[in-house]
């Protein structure tokens, strides 16, 4: 078998494992985004758009994806704990979970980058072609059948998958861009493989059911939206390497027009149709290197979003029977900021052949949920997150595990990246709500712990 052969079945043996693995992944960030990709950046707060060094450069920022040389390839996995209480109004508590203690099975993501040298196409030395798979827009959330807002939510769950074939250019020493596409889908083995929405009926509903029984709505589509980024080094080491770099990346959402099926009680009553609106993103990032020579390298970075979700004005059901179910969001905009830092050991004498990363960062996100239109389902509101991480990365000569050889199967390197994570929800006290069952007191914690490996080759 040659080296190509090795490689070419090793990635494959990953992106199917990824495939089996990709599970529905609960909110984390403002709206129902998510901003967690890979253990490294969720070390530093997702503070990486700047640094974009490793393969998940292509979610973070693709144009960083030039400066990875040779085939490199990333998988993870993140485990979930979390929990939603709701002091109603009424006087009534509820609670609300991802449906078990921990998300399963755990939500995955992969990454694969190759410059197009490496893939034997020599006369093109500054482009690098990547392919991705995450869950960037996704939820999943649960409340008791009895509950007092039953009638409003018992489950939703958007297990959306995106699909990112992406490509960037060294334009010189100073400069590279990246461009990309975002296929956002569902599929069969992820979730129930279509979003969904479930209550219990109330009294007097427009349909004539009794009340309590159990309405589903579901639907699915296929929507493309696109990304364009921007990585500006203007300071070098002696060695070449980064000591400040600028980053920009533009995150063009898709209009989802699911169609699906409206039952009660287990049986199709009518099909149905609404749109999701996915937001624009903007992401500026600065990072850079106080300290970065042969020994050791330390960096600082703070990344700043901006999510335009103001298109996102309702999930009107439209069925088939002519009865339509409003459901407003008017959603607003918020801005998230990320400051992180990675304090790195390269070969220290303790830990020959191995690079040792350590990790932290913070988070601050507002909400674009208003109180008016406010919904279980999204259980949003401002929020502080705190992350602490550790890479281990070891280089040829290393044993991977004490047992692997680093350079096993043509490898240059091995690591595994980990990081834990947790986001404090501000609480929120809902008194306007369209929906009274809904007014009171919201509470939302969630615990999150990462492992990444990754390689080149």
């Amino acid at each position: 078998m040659t080296i190509y052969t090795t490689r070419l079945f090793l990635l494959s043996v990953l992106f199917l494992f990824v495939s089996q693995t990709l599970a529905i992944q609960p909110a984390q960030g403002e709206g129902f985004r998510v901003l967690d990709h890979g253990a490294g950046p969720t070390g530093q707060g997702g503070a990486f758009s700047a640094q974009a060094d490793d393969a998940s450069a292509i979610h973070y920022n693709p144009a960083g994806m030039t400066q990875l040389t040779g085939i490199h390839f990333s998988v993870g996995t993140l485990f979930l704990n979390a929990g939603v209480r709701f002091h109603s109004a009424l006087g009534s508590k509820v609670k609300g979970d991802f449906g078990s203690t921990i998300a399963n099975p755990p939500p995955s993501t992969f990454f694969v980058t190759a410059d197009l040298p490496s893939l034997g196409l020599h006369h093109l030395p500054n482009w690098t072609v990547g392919l991705g798979v995450t869950t960037p827009y996704t939820l999943q959330i649960d409340y008791p059948d009895s509950s007092v807002i039953a009638p409003i939510l018992t489950r939703a769950a958007l297990p959306l998958i995106d699909i990112k074939p992406t490509l960037a250019y060294k334009v010189n020493d100073y400069v590279s861009l990246g461009v990309g596409l975002d296929i956002y889908t569902f599929a069969s083995f992820v979730g129930e493989g279509h979003a969904e929405v479930k209550q219990n009926a109330a009294p007097g509903n427009p349909f004539g059911l009794p009340a309590g029984t159990g309405l589903e709505a579901n639907g699915t589509d296929t929507g493309i939206g696109f990304n364009a980024s921007l990585l500006w080094t203007p300071l070098r080491n002696a060695q070449q390497k980064p000591l400040l770099n600028l980053g920009f990346v533009y995150r063009h959402g898709a209009d989802l027009d699911l169609k699906g099926d409206f039952a009660a009680a287990g049986t199709r009553v009518a099909t149905t149709r609404t749109t999701l609106e996915l937001p624009n993103v903007y992401t500026w990032a600065i990072a850079g290197w106080p300290i970065r020579n042969t020994e050791r390298e330390w960096k600082i970075e703070v990344d700043v979003d901006y999510a335009d979700w103001t298109d996102f004005e309702n999930l009107d059901l439209h069925l088939s029977n002519g009865i339509t179910v409003p459901q407003r969001r008017n959603y607003g905009d918020a801005w998230v900021v990320m400051v992180g830092h990675e304090y790195t050991l390269l070969n220290p004498t303790f830990l020959p052949n191995w690079n040792l990363s350590v990790r932290s960062g913070y988070v601050y996100s507002e909400t674009p949920v208003r109180s008016r239109t406010f919904d279980p389902a999204n259980p949003d509101s401002p929020f502080h997150a705190v992350s602490v991480g550790l890479g281990l990365h070891c280089q040829k000569q290393g044993k991977f595990l004490g047992i692997l050889p680093c350079d096993a199967f043509g490898a240059k390197s091995m690591g595994l990246d980990f990081a834990y994570q947790v986001l404090l929800y501000e609480e929120r006290t809902i008194s306007n709500n369209q929906q009274f069952l809904l007014n009171g007191d919201w509470d939302f914690i969630i615990h999150v712990g990462a492992i990444t490996f990754r390689s080149n080759f």
